[in-house]
């Protein structure tokens, strides 16, 4: 019964930090409101694309108003380009033009007069299609590297035995992190690995730092104080998990026409 209520907790905080990570990374779509003659209409705009034009579609937007689509490369000096919105097939629809891998546009909308989002415009970013073979495994293995540390962490509070799923986890966030996680940098971008040394993403960097706090727990297994390292390595895990997904990720630089690291979101 223990065990079935430590895998329990386990799974719900790790199901409760990958929706976190998900809803506020920077790639996920942007939920915004446009407000038409007294109505709201919620609407989904994307930050990311794969290597195709983005049509933006106005869900439920009436057809007696008027819509436009500005948008400019980024980061660059650009004026914006300003589009109609088209009435196809009972919609409101507009195009991002596809940009190179890693290449960013940055935009916003112009709805009966008012522009969203309000607060500053999006950014959307190209990447190249993924394979579900790749990007499934990568999934799996990350979500089963925070759920063992989980567990860990519960065998640790209890007093119970734990070394086991201490391996577990670091096997698992090697696999994850190191193994498929540059497949799917690479499938997306071209670069397999754009964290320390060679770039600022905070996605391989994050996966970095935690490895190595779990690499030392293991490096101290036989230390009497191997449970104070272990927890360390585990909570630092949940607390960089944490870091919005994509951040400081690959971004392509329309000057030298090279794909780098972003210098901010």
């Amino acid at each position: 019964m223990k065990k079935f209520l430590y895998w329990f907790i386990a799974v719900l905080v790790t199901l409760v930090l990958s929706v976190y990570q998900r809803m506020t990374g920077p790639t996920n779509p942007k939920r915004v409101t446009v407000e038409v003659n007294g109505e709201n209409y919620k609407q989904r705009l994307p930050r990311s694309g794969v290597q195709e034009d983005e049509i933006l579609t106005l869900k439920g937007v009436p057809s007696d108003v008027e819509a436009q689509l500005h948008y400019r490369r980024y980061p660059t000096a650009d004026e914006y380009t300003t589009v109609d919105f088209q009435w196809e097939d009972g919609a409101w629809k507009a195009a991002l033009p596809v940009q190179p891998v890693a290449g960013k546009l940055q935009y916003y909308l112009t709805v009966d007069g008012k522009d969203y989002p309000a607060d500053e415009p999006l950014q959307i970013r190209f990447r190249n299609d993924i394979s579900a073979g790749i990007l499934i495994p990568h999934i799996l293995f990350m979500f089963a590297a925070m759920l063992f540390a989980v567990y860990t962490l519960l065998l640790i509070l209890t007093r119970k035995k734990y070394k086991k799923w201490l391996k577990i986890t670091v096997v698992t966030l090697f696999i994850g992190g190191f193994i498929m996680g540059p497949l799917v940098q690479h499938a997306a971008f071209g670069p397999w690995w754009t964290g320390f040394p060679f770039g600022t993403d905070l996605t391989d960097n994050k996966t970095l730092l935690s490895f190595l706090f779990f690499l030392v727990a293991l490096a101290t297994l036989k230390w009497k104080y191997n449970k104070w390292v272990t927890l360390l390595a585990i909570l630092f895990m949940v607390v960089v998990f944490t870091i919005p997904h994509s951040s400081y990720g690959s971004e392509y630089d329309y000057s030298t026409q090279q794909i780098g690291t972003a210098q901010g979101e």
